[in-house]
């Protein structure tokens, strides 16, 4: 059986814990942050995990990290 690709894209933007998780950034931190509040802001720093419906798509994108 031939060697499956990992999607580059999707594993940029996924990091995989210890016990399985598959984490990943919140939107809405990139640009016209003077209008937001520190309080918003700080808690858009913060990895989130990803949706248990969306963990079987991102497991075929990345076979060898989950």
């Amino acid at each position: 059986m031939p060697k499956l690709k990992t999607h580059r894209g999707a594993a940029k933007r996924f990091k995989v814990t210890g016990s399985g998780k598959i984490m990943r950034r919140k939107a809405c931190k990139r640009h016209l942050l003077t209008g937001k509040p520190s309080k918003r802001t700080r808690a858009l720093k913060k990895l989130i995990s990803v949706n248990e419906s969306q963990t079987d798509k991102l497991k075929k994108l990345l076979p060898y990290l989950v």
